[in-house]
């Protein structure tokens, strides 16, 4: 008795699966629905001895109409990502909000803590801002997701946009 490799071709896995009209060139090189980009970069420390911090470059590129401006860059500071996920906890009932990046009590302004926490702050946004439920919006009971007619509203997070794209942003109006 032969035995078949589990790695073997089968004729099965030869015919395309399937069968639909090829793609134009608009839509391989266009910009796809739904666009979503957040890049935490240039931390900057700021102060001396115990007023010193750090303070974050968030840049936004999207295309999804839950966000005000397309391209969007403002700084905030570890406190500010903090009170943020506090809000959101508030607001958002229905979403689990992941955790910050721990809080450093030593060493806390070396390159190598300023980066994991960077990479930490990244992450959380990525998730935050890419979850379905926090940007949502409903136009005449429509759910949308592409384009944001007369009529609009918002119906996911309100801070979540101001946070970040508004550079005048403040915890305390949210609180």
């Amino acid at each position: 008795m032969a035995t078949v490799s589990p790695f073997a071709r089968s004729s099965a896995f030869e015919e395309p699966r399937l069968q639909g009209r090829e793609q134009t060139i608009e839509e391989m090189y266009s910009v796809p629905e739904g666009f979503l980009e957040i890049e935490v970069r240039n931390p900057q420390t700021h102060g001396y001895s115990r007023k010193m911090y750090t303070d974050y470059e968030i840049v936004c590129r999207t295309n999804i109409p839950a966000f005000k401006l397309r391209h969007s860059s403002v700084r905030r500071r570890y406190s500010d990502f903090e009170a943020f996920r506090d809000i959101l906890e508030r607001e958002s009932t229905r979403v689990n909000i992941p955790p910050l990046p721990g809080k450093v009590f030593t060493n806390r302004f070396s390159e190598e803590v300023i980066e994991s926490r960077r990479e930490g702050l990244e992450r959380f946004l990525s998730i935050v801002a890419g979850h379905p439920l926090l940007q949502v919006g409903y136009y005449q009971g429509m759910l949308v997701s592409t384009y944001s007619p007369p009529g609009y509203q918002q119906t996911g997070s309100k801070v979540l946009c101001a946070f970040l794209q508004d550079p005048g942003w403040d915890k305390s109006q949210w609180l």
